[in-house]
């Protein structure tokens, strides 16, 4: 068997892509009645507040939250990739 189909054939993880200049989750809310959405934000309390402040002013109360998150597969332990964390 050849490195290649082992490798093909091996676990693989995903998790949070924590590397340097990776950007936090990126959040947005938009409105299921109108369409209409917030600024995109790191924080939570930017999509939050533009909600709040929609729903009293329209009476519009159902959201959707869109959050964009980076994530990174990794070879699991067992995996020929793998390298242990020194």
């Amino acid at each position: 068997m050849s490195p290649r189909s082992v490798i093909k054939h091996a676990d693989w993880m995903l998790g949070a892509d924590l590397g340097d200049g990776v950007s936090p989750p990126i959040r947005e809310i938009e409105c299921t009645s109108c369409s209409e959405r917030s600024e995109a934000s790191t924080t939570q309390l930017g999509p939050d507040s533009w909600a709040l402040r929609h729903a009293g002013g329209t009476r519009h109360t159902g959201f959707r939250e869109i959050v964009t998150a980076f994530i990174r597969a990794t070879p699991a332990p067992g995996n020929p990739l793998h390298r242990e964390e020194a």
